[in-house]
Formats: C-alpha cells, structure tokens, sequence
C-alpha cells in the first residue's frame, strides 16, 4: 500500500488571485484532487465507491499557510491518512516548494456518504483499502471548532449557482472559500493573506436553499457562519496577515 502520495503541480494563472498568489480555494481543490487520485491507488476511490452510491465528503479542513507561491511556481503537494476515529478519517497534506521548503500545511476530516440516503455511510468498506500510517507523524492537530467573535457582522443572502455544485451534488467544499473571500473584499485581500483557515462542513447545501452569510470581523480575525432555514450548514473562520 501507497503510504504517503505526492504530486508536484504548476501554479497557473487560473489558480491565482487578481494578485498573482495561489487562490486560497485552488489550494482547497489542490488538496481535494490529491485526496481523490490517492484514494484511487488505494482501490476507495470514485471508480470504486460510486457504483455503490458511495462518496467521501469533507468533514472538516485546516490550512495554515506560512507563504503562497505564485503563477509559474512548482508545489508538491503530499498527503497521507492516518488511523480512522470510527466513522471518520484524518488526512493530512503538506505544500512543499521545488527545495522542499514548506509553503503550509493542512490537516481534514472525512466521511462516507450514501448518495441515495444523502446520510454517513458505514466505514468498514474501504478500512482494509486504508494504510497502516501509525509510525508517521501529523503535521498538524485535527480540525478543531470554528471560534466565535464579537466584531461587528454583515449578512447577505446567497443562493448556489451551477459553479458552485459537485459530482456529489452539493456545494462543493471548495467554494465556501471563494465565498468567505468575496465578503471579505478586494481591499482587505489586497493587503492582506489568509493564513490560517478553519472550515466546520455542518450539513450539505443542495440545490435551491438558499443560505445566509454573515460575516463578523474582530481585528485579524474573521467567522463566516453560513444558515438555511435556521440551521447552520457552513462554519468557516480566519486569520489574516499582512501580504509577504
């Protein structure tokens, strides 16, 4: 069994903000991608699950980002599991530059969904698919709760679009990112990088619920809790740091 998977990509343009760096959901699809392609060599991938109406989505996700690199820059991206905590299952990433310098680091949790159902599924069909990676060390600590601020908080409703949805049929992880960046504003991006990000998926959003954001700052921190219907779907939260 593949125990550690790596692929080195080329950071393009369409990867990129309006300032040249890696575009913090592109880093979120990076991550997804190479998730995906190691669950493939593992045999508890796509190819195998969805015939069996089978998903993995994202449960939870942290990325903590010391530097972006930009267009044209190369990044390995390497990722592993760990043991699986019953139902759900640490995976972890590092983003390492063409010297093997660390550009960041994530850690995530996931789960397996039954498509027909849209409910967890049992994880004894891929457990014998998942390596014995208890000799290695996790770079980071799981996900953990998204913090409550007490800043000011602006709300804004927001129904998903075609752009936004996946082969699972709900708004794919990734683009809770793109959201929490628009609020957050060209001005504030232009000066500032997110360094750290963590993301709480609560429930799916599917097609036609619409969702409220709202969106509360406190200094270089910043929530953006998203609700249908009264019930908390998305809690994602942030730091900001001064551009490098």
């Amino acid at each position: 069994m593949q125990k550690i998977h790596a692929e080195k990509i080329l950071v393009r343009t369409c990867a990129c903000d309006f300032t040249g760096k890696w575009r913090l959901s592109a880093i979120l699809e990076a991550m997804q991608e190479a998730a995906g392609d190691h669950a493939e060599i593992l045999h508890c991938g796509w190819t195998q699950l969805y015939p069996q109406n089978i998903a993995w989505i994202l449960n939870r996700s942290h990325v903590e980002m010391d530097r972006y690199p930009g267009v044209g820059d190369y990044v390995t991206v390497k990722t592993f599991p760990m043991p699986n905590r019953r139902m759900f299952f640490p995976r972890y990433f590092l983003f390492e530059d063409e010297n093997g310098g660390l550009y960041g680091k994530a850690s995530t949790v996931w789960a397996l969904l039954n498509l027909k159902e849209r409910r967890m599924a049992p994880p004894d069909i891929v457990l014998p698919c998942i390596p014995d990676n208890s000799d290695l060390t996790a770079p980071l600590p799981l996900p953990g709760v998204v913090d409550t601020l007490t800043g000011p908080e602006t709300v804004s409703v927001y129904s998903p679009v075609y752009t936004d949805l996946d082969v699972n049929g709900h708004v794919n992880n990734t683009k809770y990112a793109d959201w929490a960046c628009n609020l957050l504003g060209v001005d504030v991006l232009r000066e500032n990088d997110v360094s750290s990000l963590t993301v709480n998926y609560q429930a799916e959003l599917r097609p036609g619920q619409e969702i409220s954001l709202r969106l509360t700052r406190e200094g270089n921190r910043f929530r953006m809790a998203g609700y249908h219907e009264d019930r908390l779907h998305i809690d994602l939260g942030g730091v900001l740091s001064p551009r490098q």
